[in-house]
């Protein structure tokens, strides 16, 4: 795009003069993405009657001449501040195509083609006219007219004036009549009065206005930016309309209260921005008309007149809805007087850090819409049908259309929004503006969002009350039967040592009947300080046997953690052995050291002690991290973790063939899912020594070495063994069927060398998202090599006997695409904390929904994919 010719001819000059604020910031953005057809306008109409060409032609000469803007064009490079040029004389031109040739599926398909094809052209700024007019002749009674031009010259309000005159004009030349018209003010008249506005008082509102609002409100449904396609701006469009009954409603709500339909729309946004962002302050912009009812003759102007301003809504969950919508026609009271201020000065008024958007989102009321059904004085011509096309610059622009039929569109840069989360953001729109009216007097918060179909889609289809797994048995029993079967398969291993089933479960034995000499009783909280070890596990199922429950203090624990586990359970019995018993900090529980204990244990029987629990009974309490203060101790029960095996089962198929490595401390509750899943099922558990675990290529000569066939880590961990396999050459051969994720977030990018060493079939790789206060697992995914596109860390679907919701700080459903924080139900959810009633109030809530009556509130967000993915 060039500026205007060096060589102007000074005598067809009529005036120069600056560009009007909304006028700089179009130019500055057409010139920026030149190709990009921001700001090209295009309105098609429809005419009906016996058009003459010439007197059509002549018509928009008249118009011309009339109006000053349509001779008018920009020069930007040869001054500091960019100017508009004023021609006296600029000569147009209709070009005039007939398709009365084509048969109507033509002609439409012709129309289509020549419509896109237009918009693709790019409209030279200088010399002027800033437009095209195209004119075609459908049959004897029927044209299409093309009227093409920036938006620098016209705004909407404008649009019906010219059209007015247009058929005006056209009607007196084709009569041979002599045209009279009164000249209408300059548009330069306009731009003197912007220059006179009190820029201080201005500044001083808007800063007031704005103070302590510093970021653009995030849209958080966009696409993620490794699906962006390309860098080129493209748009698509979408619309809803409204029912004629549901349209005199709103406009009944709107005069009953004082308000107008533009209140509504406005409100509309702004909560479904705060309800998508999660955030109670929100910014987006507004189009204001920009026509100073004090300026004479004002209202019969033709230019650019208009102005995007921004609107802030601050809204509390007490906010009612009516509160609101007066607080926004306060407020846009208050902005129409200092509605000349240029959002590019507003910008450097704000908190927003320079060179980023205010907002993203804009908002178009357009009320003074062209009428269709006009004709020309004697009806010779009339106007049966019009379609608009613009483009802003912004990510997100929203049209209202107050017809009979209130038509809302939404035009949208395709590389950032798909197609499918536009369609669902109109109908959140539509059930909130709808929601308003219903009852005004309830607090915003309570407003519906989510249509029918979706509340439905999110609370009952992926919720299934028939996945219920009854659990009648403790894990130790699970595991006595499991010794029935096999009693001399092999089912830990340590090194160089082994225990099969049998002598696993004789040792176990022997402790739980000493624990139960000494006093242990159900529920009762026994301590287990020991390193990596057969004896480690012996203690875990010892202290099951006894009716009570273990709490793991890893030996590799910070002094000042274990000292506070140790107080906070307040334990009456500790296993550990010697050499760590004397390094432990100071505590009041009687000690058994397995190592110089065992023979005194060893005279107990071998036999299983009769069972005193049942599964609504402890079975462990681990610790989390305490990354947000202090640690806590999670109550777990046994049904809770025998019903995770059950709900899995079908996709997993765990077995006495399969191989396990223990590689996680048995204080992080990854460990339970890596015990049990080896003994439960018969296979061999592989307890893998610390050191191993801190070096990758020992651990990986561990997993060919013993052929495990289930591997459990986190994805960092797992990172490294891939680095093993790419620097190391003569590595054994793994034997792995499934590795499964857990722990942390997932990078799917990650992978890629993995996969394309050993496809994505065998082993198969599962991401597994869980909380220990959830039992471990909550959600499953299997992943393939076309994730790798994937940048979302994507969790897959509850576990089948659970259910997640994801909320907003109200606890209402978010939509599909919108991050909500994950709420867990089901049979997973543990009592709570030991010795925490606050907190486990406060995260351990009573469900609001039927399928669960215990939701824990996870801290975690995520949000649902189109395809109920999480």
């Amino acid at each position: 795009m060039t500026s205007a010719p060096s060589q102007i001819n000074k005598q067809n000059i009529e005036d120069i003069y600056p560009l009007s604020p909304m006028q700089e910031g179009m130019l500055f953005h057409s010139l920026y993405a030149p190709d990009s057809g921001i700001y090209f306008q295009q309105t098609v109409f429809t005419f009906k009657g016996n058009l003459e060409v010439s007197a059509f032609e002549q018509a928009w000469q008249k118009i011309v001449e009339k109006y000053s803007i349509f001779r008018t064009a920009f020069v930007w490079q040869s001054s500091n501040k960019p100017v508009q040029l004023v021609y006296k004389k600029v000569k147009v031109t209709v070009k005039f195509y007939d398709w009365q040739g084509l048969s109507d599926q033509e002609q439409q398909q012709q129309l289509k083609d020549f419509l896109e094809s237009d918009r693709q052209k790019s409209l030279q700024l200088s010399p002027p006219t800033l437009m095209r007019l195209h004119l075609v002749k459908l049959n004897e009674n029927t044209y299409q007219f093309v009227f093409s031009f920036h938006h620098l010259l016209l705004d909407a309000w404008s649009l019906p004036l010219v059209v007015n005159d247009l058929l005006n004009f056209y009607e007196a030349i084709s009569q041979g009549e002599t045209i009279r018209y009164q000249s209408t003010p300059s548009y330069r008249n306009y731009i003197a009065w912007l220059q006179q506005q009190d820029q201080k008082l201005a500044e001083t509102f808007w800063k007031q206005k704005l103070q302590g609002f510093s970021a653009a409100t995030p849209l958080t449904v966009e696409k993620p930016l490794s699906k962006v396609e390309n860098s080129n701006i493209s748009y698509g469009e979408q619309q809803i309309q409204f029912t004629v009954l549901a349209t005199e409603e709103l406009q009944s709500f709107a005069r009953k209260n004082h308000l107008t339909l533009n209140n509504l729309i406005q409100a509309t946004w702004g909560l479904l921005l705060s309800r998508y962002s999660q955030e109670n302050d929100v910014v987006f912009g507004v189009t204001v008309s920009g026509r100073p009812p004090s300026m004479v003759g004002i209202e019969s102007m033709v230019g650019l007149f208009i102005n995007t301003l921004p609107m802030r809504v601050q809204v509390s969950a007490e906010t009612t809805i009516l509160d609101l919508l007066k607080d926004l026609q306060g407020q846009q009271v208050d902005c129409e007087q200092y509605s000349y201020s240029s959002l590019a000065e507003i910008q450097t008024w704000s908190d927003v850090p320079c060179g980023t958007s205010l907002f993203e989102s804009i908002v178009v009321f357009e009320s003074n819409a062209l009428k269709t059904g006009m004709k020309s004085s004697n009806e010779s011509l009339e106007l049966d049908n019009v379609r608009g096309f613009d483009r802003t610059n912004y990510p997100l622009t929203v049209v209202a259309f107050p017809r009979q039929q209130l038509l809302v569109r939404i035009s949208y840069d395709t590389n950032r929004f798909d197609d499918g989360t536009i369609a669902r953001l109109l109908g959140h729109f539509q059930t909130l503006l709808e929601g308003i009216i219903v009852n005004p007097e309830a607090q915003v918060s309570q407003l519906p969002l989510l249509t029918e179909f979706e509340k439905n889609q999110l609370l009952i289809d992926r919720h299934d009350p028939q996945s219920d797994y009854p659990v009648t048995k403790c894990l130790h029993q699970l595991f006595e039967e499991q010794v029935k079967r096999t009693p001399e398969a092999v089912a830990v291993v340590y090194s160089d040592q082994q225990l099969t089933y049998n002598e696993l479960n004789c040792r176990a034995n022997q402790l739980a009947h000493y624990l139960q000499s000494l006093g242990v009783k159900p529920d009762q909280l026994v301590g287990i300080c020991l390193e990596r070890s057969l004896e480690m596990i012996v203690g875990l199922l010892g202290i099951l046997k006894a009716g009570a429950a273990y709490v793991p203090l890893d030996p590799e624990y910070p002094t000042e953690r274990l000292s506070f586990m140790l107080e906070d359970a307040q334990l009456s019995v500790l296993l550990t052995q010697q050499k760590l018993g004397e390094t432990l900090p100071q505590h009041q529980a009687s000690i058994i050291c397995l190592d110089t204990d065992w023979e005194k244990i060893a005279e107990n029987s071998q036999s299983n002690p009769e069972n005193t629990v049942t599964p609504d009974n402890l079975a462990y309490v681990i610790y989390t991290s305490g990354s947000t203060g202090k640690p806590k101790g999670v109550l777990v029960n046994h049904s809770n973790v025998v019903r995770l095996f059950a709900a899995t089962d079908a996709w997993y198929n765990f077995n006495s063939q399969d191989v396990w490595s223990l590689f996680h401390s048995y204080a992080f509750d990854f460990s339970v899912w890596e015990m049990w899943g080896a003994l439960l099922y018969g296979g061999r558990l592989v307890v893998v020594p610390y050191l191993v675990t801190r070096s990758p290529e020992a651990f990986y000569q561990l997993l060919c070495q013993e052929k495990v066939t289930i591997l459990n880590q986190t994805p960092t961990a797992f990172r490294q063994l891939i680095q093993v396999e790419e620097s190391q050459e003569n590595l054994g051969n793994l034997s792995l069927r499934l590795v499964i994720f857990g722990g942390e977030a997932l990078e799917i990018n990650s992978l890629q060398p993995w996969f394309q060493r050993h496809g994505d079939q065998c082993p198969q790789l599962v991401n597994m998202y869980g909380i220990t206060e959830t039992t471990v697992h909550v959600t499953y995914r299997p992943l393939s090599m076309t994730d790798l596109d994937s940048t979302a860390s994507v969790i897959g679907r509850p576990i089948p006997d659970l259910q997640v919701y994801l909320l907003d700080q109200h606890l209402q459903l978010v939509p599909v695409g919108v991050p909500g924080e994950m709420y867990v139900g089901g049979a997973g959810v543990t009592k709570g904390y030991l010795n925490r009633p606050e907190l486990t109030t406060e995260r351990f809530i009573s469900s609001p929904f039927e399928n669960s009556d215990k939701l824990y509130k996870t801290g975690d967000l995520a949000r649902y994919l189109p395809k109920g993915e999480l």
